[in-house]
């Protein structure tokens, strides 16, 4: 028996490709202000954030200080966490749920706000970060529009989509102007976590299930898989999205997902269920990148790699909410050859975002 957890070699001093870590957290203090003053005067409800942001917004413990002061800045605190890991590059997105806890109108400002902020920091440092877009989902034209502004006016590569926003998924046709933005723009959508909507998440709160111990897979993992059996992809074939975590478990569930729609879409079971263009395998590999966030361990990335695609799988480490700066080293000494790890730290994400 091998050791769960084997020592993690220190990383490579001088390796033959950047590091660019695809899926890393900010959020502005305005934004966390609010969040600070939803949690104290009752108006922001959902159960899932008051269980995330009640620790990480007012939790007096050093790991929760630690992580409101790093996820506030993007300036030196953050390039010297980054010098520390041998991280050369950051995606940097707003951290979940973003702007998508607020009535849809307040989202947008919050939204526009945030991406000048996200664009001005970048501009100071150009050669550490790129952005990806923040967007009011709900908020029907004004989100296609706001990731439209992000990208060809403030230089933005993509949008983040913290998945359900108020318990809404994305998969009904009303919200799908956002990805026909997208696909135009030819830009990815990071669909990043969000705790279980309040539909979903009574049986995850006691035993602290909720969050990114099991509740953020299994929630994006539903909103994925939503996306897919809509027939989203049929309608924009060329759309991309992102996910992390090694794909919130989807890769490992291939076969089954693929093998079960195929039956299910084919008798007529359930009215909003209907046969795909494509098998949702297929989905599942063409219009599907993954990245490593939070999971500093070869297997499962090699897994990845192995079915989906070597072209398919970047590197992120989900700063600062799993800051692990030794998973580097751990990374670096994957067995997949140097060609492989320069397409895993560097060249997929420079392709993904045009780095």
């Amino acid at each position: 028996m091998t050791d769960r957890y084997p020592p993690m070699p220190p990383r490579k001093a001088a390796p033959p490709y950047k590091r660019i870590a695809a899926e890393e957290a900010w959020l502005p203090p305005e934004i966390m202000n609010l969040y600070l003053k939803g949690l104290e005067d009752g108006t922001i409800t959902d159960p899932g954030f008051r269980s995330l942001w009640g620790f990480f917004g007012s939790s007096t413990t050093e790991k929760a200080r630690a992580h409101s002061r790093r996820i506030q800045t993007l300036g030196a605190d953050r390039i010297a966490d980054m010098d520390a890991s041998g991280i050369d590059m950051q995606v940097v997105a707003l951290s979940s749920p973003g702007v998508q806890v607020f009535d849809p109108k307040t989202a947008s400002a919050l939204a526009r706000s945030a991406n000048d902020q996200l664009a001005e920091g970048i501009a100071a440092n150009p050669d550490r970060f790129v952005g990806l877009a923040a967007f009011s989902p709900l908020d029907i034209g004004e989100a296609e529009r706001e990731l439209e502004r992000g990208v060809t006016k403030l230089g933005l590569r993509g949008g983040i989509l913290n998945s359900h926003t108020l318990g809404t998924y994305l998969d009904d046709e009303r919200y799908w102007g956002l990805f026909e933005a997208a696909e135009a723009l030819d830009v990815p959508i990071y669909l990043h976590p969000n705790t279980p909507s309040p539909q979903m998440i009574e049986p995850f709160l006691n035993r602290g299930l909720d969050a990114a111990v099991y509740g953020f897979a299994c929630e994006t993992g539903l909103h994925a898989l939503r996306l897919i059996v809509s027939g989203l992809f049929d309608r924009f074939p060329k759309l991309q999205i992102i996910l992390g975590h090694c794909g919130e478990a989807l890769p490992y569930w291939l076969y089954r997902i693929d093998y079960m729609h195929g039956h299910i879409s084919a008798t007529g079971r359930y009215p909003d269920v209907k046969p795909l263009k494509r098998r949702a395998w297929d989905y599942l590999i063409d219009n599907f990148y993954y990245t490593s966030s939070g999971v500093g361990w070869a297997p499962p990335i090699e897994y990845v790699q192995k079915v989906i695609g070597m072209d398919r799988m970047l590197y992120a480490m989900d700063y600062p909410w799993q800051f692990v700066p030794d998973e580097v080293g751990a990374l670096d000494a994957m067995n997949i050859g140097d060609e492989g790890l320069k397409m895993f730290f560097e060249d997929n994400a420079r392709r993904v975002f045009k780095i």
